[in-house]
């Protein structure tokens, strides 16, 4: 009841901070991916509340100052690893329902903690990978503003449904983001191992093209290429309880949405 309306008894607050998401995710993604698998929970058991508050996603100051790493620091694996889980944090949060919030430096994929006595490191947009982090943020941003799917409902369990939820061998998820009329679908799916996954089948409500609307595994934002070639159909094949499916490309540590054309 904290942003219930004070008229229905509530405090009355436009929205509140997700820290339970925020805590389960970094400490899931801060785990190497051949452990993933076995905390798959840390990921699917948020949407079990997600709708009884309005919600800001956070990923704040809080987490890269007193004495904690930054997040590119904390994500495992060599350094085109921890850049790559880094865009699927960004994706990851891009596409949950609530609102954003992300702290100065983190769209660069700054290195060090954060120290208030010291500027931004913007000197890290000289090197190639930080500079793609940030056209790959950019993009998310732009993305989630322009798409209804994205953000109409993000307080709504009518805007949000699960398509794969318990694929924990393989650390895959896939849900739908829809706006008000339904008639904007986005299909997001998160591969969280670095092994590619080609053809992966997910059922979708609508048949047609769809879209690639964004991979973060693109080679502009410092990805290795792997993606569906801007787009792929559904077909009249069944899958996950919806009528048509789609043959999915999913890249290695990276999200791919497509939306229906």
């Amino acid at each position: 009841m904290l942003t219930a309306p004070t008229s229905s008894g509530g405090l009355g607050f436009d929205m509140k901070w997700d820290l339970g998401w925020m805590n389960d995710t970094l400490r899931y993604l801060s785990r190497d991916p051949i452990q993933r698998r076995h905390h798959h929970e840390d990921l699917t058991f948020r949407v079990t509340y997600a709708f009884s508050d309005r919600y800001v996603l956070p990923l704040s100051h809080d987490e890269v100052a007193h004495g904690k790493r930054s997040l590119l620091d904390r994500m495992p694996g060599d350094d085109w690893q921890k850049l790559a889980n880094l865009r699927l944090l960004f994706a990851y949060q891009c596409a949950q329902p609530g609102k954003k919030l992300l702290f100065q430096g983190q769209e660069l994929a700054q290195v060090r903690p954060w120290d208030h006595d010291r500027t931004v490191d913007w000197h890290l947009l000289e090197r190639p990978a930080h500079e793609a982090m940030l056209r790959c943020v950019a993009h998310l941003a732009r993305t989630y503003a322009g798409e209804p799917a994205l953000h109409e409902l993000d307080f709504d369990p009518s805007g949000f449904e699960w398509v794969v939820v318990d694929d924990r061998e393989r650390s895959v998820l896939s849900f739908l983001r829809l706006d008000r009329t339904r008639s904007r679908i986005v299909l997001a799916a998160f591969n969280f191992t670095p092994v590619a996954r080609p053809g992966y089948r997910l059922g979708v409500p609508r048949a047609g093209r769809w879209a690639e609307i964004v991979n973060t595994d693109a080679v502009e934002y410092g990805g290795s290429g792997v993606g569906n070639f801007g787009g792929a159909d559904a077909l009249p094949f069944g899958s996950h309880g919806r009528p048509y499916s789609l043959s999915v490309h999913l890249p290695p540590l990276a999200a791919v949405f497509l939306a229906a054309e």
